[in-house]
C-alpha cells in the first residue's frame, strides 16, 4: 500500500489517501471529543473502489472498480494501528471499526471474511464493528451470514447495524438512493430477527436535507421504538450534494434544539442529532471522499467543492 495524502489533526481526525493494487482508496482515524483515544477510537474504512450504488449526496458513486479484498481492508487497519499499538493489542475500552467510508459493504462478501478475522487479529476487548448499508436487492445472503457472525462473535452489544434510508417518502428515497434497495417492511422483518437480548438497537439513519420529508408517524408504522434507534444527521458538503443542491436540515445553529428530533422522541424513539464536530468538514473526513479528487499524486478540488485542504503537521 502507498500513502498518497495525509490529512487532518491528531486531535481530531485523520484522513489517508492510499493507493492498493494500482487503485485509489481512503481511511479515517477518529476521536470524538471530548473523549480521549485512551476512551474511544473510530476508525473507518473502504470495502469497495468507488461504489455502483450512486447515492445522491455521496462521492464515491461517480465511478466503481471493483471490490477492496480482505487483504486491502486488514493492510487500511493496520496503517492506523500499528503505529500506536504495535503488538496489536489494543486496551481501548471502545474500538469501533466502521465500513462506511467509500462502498456499500454488503456487495463484498470478503466484508464477512475480515470481521472473522477481526477478533483473532486483534486483541481488544472493546471491540465494535460498524455496518453502515442501504440494503441493496440481492444481498439477503450477505446478511443471513452477518447474522451468525454477529451471534458467534460479536454477541452482547459488540456488533452495530445501520440502516441508511434518508426519506419516508417512496419517491424521495429512489431519487436518493437510485438503486433497488429493500423496502421497509424487509427491513423491519430483518431487524426482528436480527435483535437478541443484549443486542444494540439497530439504527436508522438519516441524512437531513432542507426539504427532506421524514415522517415519524410512517417509522413508527414500520419500526419498534425498543428495536431500532433514531440517528438524524447533516448533508456534509460532498461535491455531489453541492452539485445537487443538497443544503442540509442540520445547521450549528439548529442541531442542539432539532424539532424533528422532538418528534422523535415523542413517539418513543431513543434519537441523536448526530453533528460530530463541524472542523471534520474542513478536514474532510466527515463530507466526502478525496479519493474521487485525487488525480496524479495530488488533491485537485473540484471548483464547487466546499472542503478545504488540511495537511497534519505535527
Amino acid at each position: 500500500m502507498e500513502i498518497l495524502g495525509k490529512y487532518g489533526k491528531d486531535d481530531l481526525a485523520i484522513l489517508y489517501v492510499a493507493k492498493i493494487n494500482g487503485k485509489v482508496v481512503e481511511f479515517v482515524e477518529s476521536i470524538q471529543p471530548p473523549l480521549s483515544r485512551e476512551e474511544k477510537w473510530v476508525l473507518i474504512i473502504s470495502t469497495l473502489y468507488g461504489c455502483p450504488m450512486q447515492c445522491l449526496m455521496c462521492d464515491a458513486g461517480e465511478y466503481y472498480q471493483g471490490k477492496v479484498s480482505k487483504d486491502a481492508m486488514l493492510a487500511q487497519i493496520e496503517h492506523m494501528v500499528l503505529p500506536r499499538f504495535p503488538d496489536r493489542s489494543i486496551p481501548i475500552p471502545k474500538l469501533k471499526i466502521q465500513f462506511a467510508r467509500m462502498g456499500e459493504p454488503s456487495l463484498n462478501s470478503d466484508v464477512l471474511k475480515f470481521l472473522k478475522e477481526l477478533p483473532v487479529t486483534y486483541d481488544v476487548p472493546g471491540l465494535i464493528p460498524c455496518i453502515s448499508t442501504v440494503a441493496p436487492k440481492g444481498t439477503e445472503a450477505f446478511f443471513e451470514e452477518l447474522f451468525e457472525i454477529k451471534n458467534s462473535l460479536y454477541a452482547n452489544g459488540f456488533f452495530q447495524l445501520q440502516f441508511s434510508i434518508h426519506s419516508t417518502d417512496v419517491e424521495e428515497r429512489r431519487k436518493w438512493i437510485p438503486k433497488s434497495i429493500w423496502n421497509f417492511e424487509q427491513i423491519a422483518q430483518f431487524g426482528k430477527k436480527w435483535l437478541l437480548p443484549g443486542d444494540r438497537k439497530i439504527t436508522l439513519n438519516f441524512a437531513v436535507g432542507e426539504t427532506s420529508i421524514i415522517d415519524p408517524q410512517v417509522i413508527r408504522k414500520y419500526f419498534d421504538p425498543s428495536q431500532f434507534f433514531i440517528k438524524l444527521t447533516p448533508v456534509n458538503p460532498t461535491y455531489n450534494a453541492v452539485r445537487n443542491n443538497l443544503k442540509s436540515g442540520i445547521k450549528e445553529s439548529n442541531s442542539h434544539d432539532f424539532q424533528l428530533a422532538k418528534d422523535f422522541r415523542d413517539l418513543g424513539y431513543e434519537t441523536l442529532v448526530s453533528i460530530g464536530e463541524w472542523e471534520e468538514n474542513q478536514i474532510g473526513s466527515n463530507c466526502g471522499q478525496f479519493a474521487t479528487q485525487f488525480l496524479d499524486g495530488e488533491v485537485k478540488l473540484k471548483e464547487t467543492y466546499t472542503c478545504q485542504e488540511y495537511r497534519l503537521t505535527s
